[in-house]
């Protein structure tokens, strides 16, 4: 089948900058979709113009029901970068579509910068929580971000500064590849710039100051870096744990009993894309008060898409889509939860339990035996004041069961 749907990137500079072959389908289609502003630059009064509404279901069957029109999409700079071209992939075959992109605003950014695109993190708070960037703030990265708006420099540079990273250079391009395009750089412990144009893209250098708060990509975040009221998988016992849950891209994680949610969060950070997905996990947690950390934690630590359920484990299960991995935290001596969990798992399904009690350990054992896996003895001792000497003082052993679905 041929491409019936044209999808066709504009930059700041308007029609006047598109190829003549962009700006035949343009002029020739019978049906155009696109933002308030690109329908406004053309002049073709024959086609039916169509204004992107949210959300984008209705807009997305008119564009299918359209299939024997010419139908031409306006897109901003590269549509496949952050951009409706990815939305609509989503929804229509590549055979369905022909993309004419324009130059995207990381590229024209990189160029302006001199920074080599691939060198770059590139990732997009618009319509996206601002704590998505908290995930990405370490010393000497540099950061490509588009911008919601006018206002977004400023709160990236308010948030810089709360993580310590107050030295780093913020330069902002405004309207990138038009007439009034504009430039302004400033440290973020410095910036007051206002009256931001919409249309921006920012550039970030990051330099940590010395009390800068940063965490490594790697699993096993220090303890200290939870807020929580005792209930908590130690640091290197939620290593092991995320290494037996093995994150996948786009999988789902269940973390039943999740206390102040970092098992969910870790899993998240290691395999969420840039904006924040790619990666789903459904945190559940009985008691209010702790659900109300794991959120704090979760926008804290660069995961703000963790659904958080404040609910008994067993009432909450049948609302949630099937897992991919569970971690079983807490409540693994009630009667009946390995079984549910075991039902909803798929194939390749990774289940981990960690248990302290001898209930729990008595769940697990039986567990074993009917279903296979590993059975671990996590020991952990830490050096700590005797006297005037030091010893080892053990913490209580923590028994993991894993177990994949065949």
């Amino acid at each position: 089948m041929s491409a019936w749907l044209k999808i066709v990137g504009i930059g700041a500079g308007g029609l006047d900058d598109l190829s003549g072959p962009a700006r035949t389908l343009i002029a020739s289609a019978e049906l155009l979709v696109g933002g308030e502003r690109h329908l406004a630059m053309v002049a073709n009064d024959d086609a039916r113009k169509l204004a992107w509404k949210f959300p984008l279901d209705g807009i997305v069957r008119e564009i299918n029901a359209a299939r024997d029109q010419r139908v031409v999409v306006l897109a901003t700079g590269d549509p496949m970068s952050f951009g409706i071209g990815s939305t609509l992939a989503r929804h229509f075959a590549p055979t369905d579509m022909a993309i004419v992109p324009a130059p995207g605003a990381f590229s024209l950014a990189a160029a302006r910068m001199a920074w080599p695109l691939h060198g770059c993190t590139c990732l997009t708070l618009h319509g996206r929580p601002l704590e998505l960037l908290n995930h990405h703030l370490l010393p000497n990265r540099r950061l490509l971000i588009l911008s919601h708006d006018g206002t977004t420099p400023g709160q990236v540079a308010t948030t810089l500064c709360h993580a310590g990273f107050g030295p780093s250079q913020l330069t902002v391009f405004e309207n990138m590849g038009a007439e009034n395009a504009a430039v302004r750089t400033c440290r973020a412990d410095a910036w007051d710039a206002t009256n931001i144009e919409n249309l921006n893209t920012i550039a970030v250098e990051c330099k940590a100051g010395p009390d800068a708060r940063y965490y490594s990509p790697a699993t096993g975040l220090p303890d200290d870096a939870f807020l929580h009221d005792g209930q908590l998988t130690k640091r290197i016992v939620r290593a092991a744990t995320i290494a037996a849950l093995a994150p996948l891209p786009g999988q789902h994680l269940w973390d039943l009993g999740a206390g102040c949610g970092s098992v969910a969060i870790e899993w998240l950070r290691t395999v969420q894309d840039v904006q924040g997905q790619g990666a789903r996990a459904s945190a559940v947690e009985h008691t209010p008060s702790r659900s109300a950390i794991m959120a704090q934690n979760a926008c804290r630590l660069g995961a703000p898409f963790l659904n958080i359920v404040t609910a008994e484990i067993e009432s909450a299960l049948p609302e949630l889509d099937d897992p991919d991995a569970v971690f079983l935290g807490g409540g693994i001596s009630g009667s009946g939860l390995i079984k549910t969990v075991w039902e909803r798992l798929g194939t390749g399904g990774r289940l981990v339990a960690n248990v302290v009690t001898l209930e729990g350990e008595r769940a697990v054992l039986n567990a074993h035996a009917k279903l296979g896996g590993d059975l671990v003895r996590i020991a952990i001792s830490h050096a700590d004041p005797v006297g005037g000497l030091t010893g080892w003082r053990p913490a209580m052993p923590v028994t993991q069961w894993s177990v994949v679905k065949p």
